[in-house]
């Protein structure tokens, strides 16, 4: 059985909605979330869930000796799931295509620093974009520039809002962001 650790920020739903999605899985489990925002509503999603969580700061995050040893000793797969923060080269290192992001538009466009939630939607509606989506991908050391494993599109009409993409991107996230996590594990042996 292969060991999920999920890096989270925020609310949580991509997190509860992935761990729900393993809770019967004889192939992976979520054994583990990891927040760096000790206030972030993710531990509460994670308690409810009965999975282990552990915040950290960033100097906990970018020394070798917290976040990587734990990573080393608990993770198979890493998966962020509106996790906001640059993971460091060490990390990915030891974590060769085994950290998988989930990013709300069509990559390469709309990603990079300071590209992530709102700031994407409020981007695409202003070039009146005609269609956005999901990105999953690999992880390296730039934000957004790791091989993609898979996309989704959604259409947007002259009159959506903002607000009314990230309701459309979130019903991409929940639908795919499990499934793709599973083929992943299935498909690569190395995991």
């Amino acid at each position: 059985m292969k060991r999920i650790v999920i890096f989270a920020s925020g609310s949580g739903t991509n997190a509860e909605n992935i761990s729900r999605f393993f809770k019967q899985s004889s192939l992976a489990s979520v054994v583990h979330i990891l927040t760096n925002n000790k206030d972030a509503k993710v531990i509460e999603r994670a308690k409810n869930l009965n999975i282990n969580s552990l915040s950290f700061n960033r100097s906990e995050f970018l020394s070798e000796e917290k976040v990587l040893k734990f990573l080393n000793e608990e993770a198979d797969l890493i998966v962020l799931a509106g996790f906001l923060w640059r993971i460091p080269a060490h990390i990915v290192e030891a974590f060769p295509n085994k950290i998988i992001n989930i990013h709300p538009a069509l990559l390469p466009n709309y990603g990079g620093k300071g590209m992530y939630g709102m700031n994407v939607h409020k981007a695409v509606v202003a070039n009146k974009e005609s269609e956005t989506g999901i990105t999953i991908h690999y992880v390296n050391e730039h934000y957004d520039e790791g091989a993609i494993i898979f996309q989704a599109k959604t259409a947007i009409s002259p009159s959506d809002t903002p607000e009314d993409v990230a309701n459309k991107i979130h019903i991409l996230e929940q639908k795919h962001f499990p499934k793709v996590i599973e083929d992943v594990i299935k498909n690569n042996i190395d995991v």
